[in-house]
């Protein structure tokens, strides 16, 4: 069983065929699909699986925390069942490849308190951006 299928059920969210699927096909590292390509992957699975159901259960998951919308440059919004796993993400200039990375140290730390404006920093959240190998 994948990781956000047992998150789920830990939770005692109820898992229809349709919510099933779609934890499926996100299932997995360096998983940033959009919607509409969970919606193709999922229809490969259960055919009769409607966009809008895709498209409300992705947005169930954000509510609950069980997975990242990840916003990128003017393209469709990302969807990542990292939630738990403190990380970054890097992507790519080019084709919009997102990675998830792993850097040393923490960044609310690294803000230095002349820069906090008097905010009590709660997180940080930091991307990386360049070009992957193919779009070199």
């Amino acid at each position: 069983m994948s990781d956000l299928l047992e998150r789920l059920r830990t939770r005692g969210w109820r898992l229809t065929a349709q919510r099933r699927v779609v934890a499926e096909v996100l299932d997995g590292d360096h998983v940033h699909l959009t919607a509409d390509e969970v919606h193709a992957r999922a229809v490969s699975r259960l055919p009769e699986i409607s966009r809008a159901t895709v498209y409300n259960t992705l947005g169930e998951l954000v509510t609950l925390g069980e997975v990242l919308e990840v916003a990128t440059d003017g393209r469709a919004k990302r969807y990542d069942p990292n939630a738990h796993r403190a990380h970054q993400h890097l992507i790519c200039s080019g084709c919009g490849a997102i990675r998830d990375v792993h850097p040393l140290g923490d960044p609310v730390a690294a803000l230095p308190a002349d820069q906090r404006f008097g905010f009590s920093l709660s997180g940080a959240e930091v991307t990386y951006r360049g070009l992957c190998p193919d779009c070199r």
